[in-house]
């Protein structure tokens, strides 16, 4: 059974992986600010812990997530925040919750990123897109320059779709959308193949099965 810290625990993605690591029988710790939202971890058996990682220093996550075998950030600000957000969470989150891995002892990190962020932004992107699209990127580079264990998946464009199990992954891919069921359950299975650490790839709906795509990525085909 492994443990796992989900920071970001309310989000769309941070659902279904946690139906996904209860079907599987694993454990996992849900960090969310909102005390309404803790009702959802305990629906899948999961342990709720409140937490703000906006105001929340390194050793506080630190100690949310002791105990944890791994930790996946899958927090956002969301599509309705403003720029300020976007550098608080995606990029300021990620790097204290990067903090708090090393503080507590937890190597295997997974961070759940975006397709296209180190791309150029088009001339006509709006300021909450440019500062999401920075914060995203800036904050992969700063996971990629750590010590963790990491693993960054980009997915593309979002859907509340039931999964197919079948998707596209590679260093590039091209643009398209993506179940978050499918999302969540790649990110499993990159904490099970030891080939993914250190390894950043794209995610897309496709047409091949999830363990033999991220096997791909893995570099084990």
């Amino acid at each position: 059974m492994t443990r796992v810290a989900i920071i970001g625990a309310h989000g769309k993605v941070a659902q279904q992986l946690m139906r996904v690591l209860y079907d599987e029988g694993d454990d996992f710790i849900g960090i969310v600010r909102n005390e309404d939202h803790a009702d959802d971890i305990y629906r899948f058996g999961g342990e709720g812990v409140l937490l703000d990682i906006e105001r929340a220093e390194p050793d506080a996550i630190a100690h949310a997530v002791e105990g944890a075998d791994a930790i996946v950030f899958a927090a956002g600000a969301g599509a309705g925040s403003g720029v300020e957000r976007k550098g608080t969470v995606d990029f300021g989150g990620s790097v204290k919750s990067q903090r708090a891995a090393e503080l507590a002892g937890i190597r295997r990190f997974v961070q759940v990123s975006a397709w296209g962020v180190d791309d150029p932004v088009s001339d006509d992107a709006d300021d909450s897109w440019r500062a999401y699209v920075a914060a995203k990127r800036d904050a992969d580079a700063e996971l990629r320059r750590g010590e963790l264990d990491w693993t960054i998946v980009r997915p593309g464009s979002l859907t509340l779709e039931d999964g197919t199990g079948l998707v596209e992954a590679a260093t590039r891919v091209g643009r398209g959308s993506i179940p978050r069921e499918d999302v969540a359950r790649v990110i499993v299975a990159a904490l099970r193949n030891p080939g993914t650490v250190r390894t950043q790839f794209e995610l897309v709906s496709g047409s091949t099965p999830i363990d033999e795509a991220v096997a791909k990525v893995a570099g084990q085909e």
